[in-house]
C-alpha cells in the first residue's frame, strides 16, 4: 500500500475500495489507471506497482484482455463478461469471471472480476436463501395438517382405552398415543423457530459458545476433547442469545454424535474457533465486518449423498436422526440476517457461521 496523500484517480475511485470484488479501471491502451484494495490483495502487489503498467500482464492469456479493449473502443458492446485466471505475484493462479464495463469517461474501462470460488458461494447461498422461504412454509402449512387429525387420533384411543378389557388391546391404544406424542413433539419442534418471538439483547459470542461447550461435556463427559481458538477482540452484537445457542448446540451436538467411532479409540475432538471477517459477501450483502463461528470436528464427515440436502428438514445421515437439527439452525442464523456453510471432507468437517457485526 502506498503512503501519502492519495492520487486523483485514487480519489476518483475511491468507492471502489469499500467492494470485496476486485476493481481495475484501465485506459484504452490497457494500463492501469486504478486498482482497488480487494484487488491489490488478491495479486499481492501494491497499487503503485500496479498504476501505469499493462493490466492484461496480470492474467494468464493477456491477449484475451486486449482482445476485449479492443472490442469496447471500436464500440462492439457495451459490457463483456469471461472466465480468466489472474496472475498473484507467488505466480499461483486464480480463477475469476471478468466482467468489462466501459466508464462514463471516455477512454477508461472498468474490469471487475469475481473470484469463481466466491461466485460459487454466493450462488449457493442463494439457493440456501430460496429453500429456507419454501421450507419454511411447507414445514407451517405441513405441520398444522398434522396436528389437528393427530388430536383426534390421540383422543380416539385414549377413549378406546377406557372401553376395552383386553390387555394386550390397552397396549396397542397406548402403542397409538405414544407415537401421536411423539409426532406431536416434532410437530412442536418443526414449528418453534415461527412461533417464538425475535428477542433481541447483547450477545457475546464467546458466552454462547461456552454454554454450549458444557451442555455437550454433560452429555460426553470422558470421551469427547472440546477445544477453543477465541479472538478476544470481537465485539458483543445485537442478536437473541437463545436462538444462537441452540443454533449453536445443534451443529456441536450433531458433530459429537458423528464422532462415536472416534470416542470409542479416544481422540474424538470438536473446535469452537471465532475470527473476524472483513469485506465479505453473503445472502446478497457486503459486510464490512462479520462474525465467523468455526465448529470443526474430525469425524467421518458429511456423506456425500445428503451433501448439497443438509439443511433440508427431514434430512439426516444418522439412524433414527429426525434431520431438524440443522434446519433450525440455519432457520435462527438467517433471523440474524447470517448464513450456515458445510465444509466436510472425512476427517474434517467444518460447519461455519456467518453473522454480521456492527
Amino acid at each position: 500500500m502506498a503512503f501519502g496523500k492519495p492520487s486523483a484517480p485514487a480519489r476518483r475511485f475511491q468507492a471502489f475500495d469499500l467492494l470485496a470484488t476486485l476493481i481495475a479501471v484501465v485506459k484504452s491502451d490497457g494500463s492501469v489507471l486504478f486498482a482497488n484494495a480487494a484487488l491489490e490483495d488478491a495479486l499481492g502487489t501494491s497499487r503503485r506497482t500496479l498504476e501505469g503498467s499493462q493490466f492484461g500482464a496480470c492474467f494468464s492469456e493477456p491477449n484475451v484482455l486486449r482482445t476485449a479493449i479492443e472490442g469496447a473502443r471500436a464500440h462492439d458492446f457495451a459490457t463483456l463478461r469471461y472466465e480468466a485466471f489472474l496472475r498473484r505475484v507467488n505466480h499461483e493462479l486464480l480463477p475469476v469471471l471478468v466482467t468489462l464495463a466501459q466508464s462514463d469517461k471516455a477512454g477508461e474501462l472498468v474490469v471487475e472480476m469475481s473470484v469463481l470460488e466466491q461466485q460459487v458461494r454466493q450462488d449457493r447461498e442463494e439457493r440456501l436463501l430460496d429453500q429456507a422461504k419454501a421450507n419454511k412454509e411447507l414445514i407451517r402449512n405441513l405441520a398444522h395438517e398434522i396436528k389437528n387429525p393427530l388430536g383426534g387420533i390421540r383422543g380416539a384411543a385414549q377413549l378406546l382405552q377406557m372401553e376395552v378389557e383386553s390387555r394386550d388391546l390397552v397396549e396397542y391404544t397406548q402403542v397409538i398415543i405414544h407415537e401421536a406424542d411423539r409426532l406431536q413433539t416434532l410437530v412442536d419442534r418443526l414449528l418453534a423457530p415461527h412461533r417464538k418471538p425475535h428477542v433481541v439483547g447483547d450477545v457475546n459470542i464467546h458466552e454462547v459458545i461456552e454454554r454450549v461447550r458444557s451442555v455437550i461435556l454433560a452429555e460426553f463427559p470422558r470421551d469427547l476433547e472440546i477445544e477453543r481458538d477465541f479472538d478476544p477482540s470481537i465485539p458483543e452484537f445485537r442478536g437473541d442469545r437463545e436462538q444462537l445457542i441452540q443454533a449453536t448446540l445443534n451443529i456441536a451436538h450433531n458433530a459429537a454424535q458423528a464422532l462415536a467411532e472416534r470416542r470409542a479409540a479416544g481422540d474424538a475432538q470438536i473446535t469452537f474457533k471465532t475470527r473476524v471477517a472483513r469485506q465479505v459477501i453473503f445472502n446478497k450483502q457486503w459486510y464490512r465486518l462479520a462474525l465467523e463461528l468455526h465448529v470443526i470436528d474430525n469425524g467421518p464427515g458429511v456423506p456425500d449423498a445428503i451433501k448439497d440436502r443438509i439443511f433440508l428438514p427431514l434430512v439426516s445421515g444418522r439412524d433414527g436422526g429426525t434431520g431438524l437439527g440443522l434446519t433450525l439452525a440455519q432457520t435462527f442464523v438467517q433471523q440474524h440476517h447470517g448464513v450456515i456453510e458445510c465444509d466436510s471432507v472425512p476427517g474434517r468437517t467444518d460447519f461455519k457461521i456467518l453473522i454480521p457485526l456492527p
